[in-house]
């Protein structure tokens, strides 16, 4: 089976107020893939995703996207060249409604009868979301609002989907269903997603494969199953043995 490289950062360097935040970081992820991202706090994983949605410019190396460079793209254009990122702390309009908050995903697009299709399979893909289309979505719980950006990043029907620790202050009955759902969404509408996630045992057990982060660097590469079982994961990032 061939593969087809979607996304690489080659060499990538960043800082914020002369601390480096990467050092020399070269990650790859192919088309249909999820690669998770694993670290303790201030590891260096969102930073990557910053690089790469342009929020934070690099200081040097390189980062292509479907064999063209990204880095130095307005942020408009990487959404339009199919790049979408769900931000961690769950950023939600508070005061509009659960359905206007989706439609706000799909600011970029005006195929409007494909846009009701997009949401009716955010709905199906997310009932509850459906359940509360006109609830305010501040009244919603952590979980539910987590599932409502999620749904948002879908309405943009990107090729790329960029998760930051979507399982955060998030009840863990609740951390199983958006997990099923990242499962779900890469595997059913072919979506590739680079997934940034603090619950290493998480990101390990639905992603194809994963880089340990450690201080701004790689520490450690490779497939996520073979890594579940390194004696050195488990010890740095799964606390133990695992069960």
């Amino acid at each position: 089976m061939t593969t087809t490289q979607m996304l690489s950062l080659n060499n990538v360097e960043l800082y914020y107020d002369h601390v480096y935040a990467l050092k020399g970081v070269s990650i790859d992820l192919n088309e249909g893939e999820t690669v998770a991202l694993i670290g303790a706090n201030g590891a260096g994983k969102s930073s990557i995703l910053r690089a790469i949605t342009g929020l934070s410019p690099i200081t040097s190396g390189e980062i292509h996207y479907q064999g063209a460079r990204l880095d130095g793209t307005s942020a408009a254009e990487i959404v339009k060249n199919g790049i979408a990122m769900v931000p961690e702390g769950r950023r939600v309009f508070p005061y509009m409604s659960v359905k206007d908050n989706l439609l706000m995903g799909a600011f970029t697009r005006t195929d409007k009868t494909q846009i009701t299709k997009t949401l009716n399979d955010v709905f199906e893909r997310f009932p509850r979301l459906q359940e509360r289309a006109r609830q305010q979505a501040g009244t919603l719980s952590g979980g539910e609002q987590q599932m409502m950006v999620i749904g948002r990043a879908l309405m943009a029907k990107p090729r790329l989907l960029l998760l930051d620790e979507p399982s955060l202050g998030i009840a863990p009955k609740l951390v199983q269903d958006i997990a099923r759902a990242i499962v779900a969404i890469n595997r059913d509408e072919n979506v590739s997603v680079l997934l940034v996630e603090q619950n290493s045992r998480m990101a390990l057990s639905i992603s194809h494969r994963a880089y340990a982060m450690s201080t701004g660097s790689v520490a450690l590469s490779g497939v996520s199953r073979d890594l579940m079982n390194d004696d050195r994961i488990k010890a740095a990032y799964l606390g133990g043995d695992l069960e």
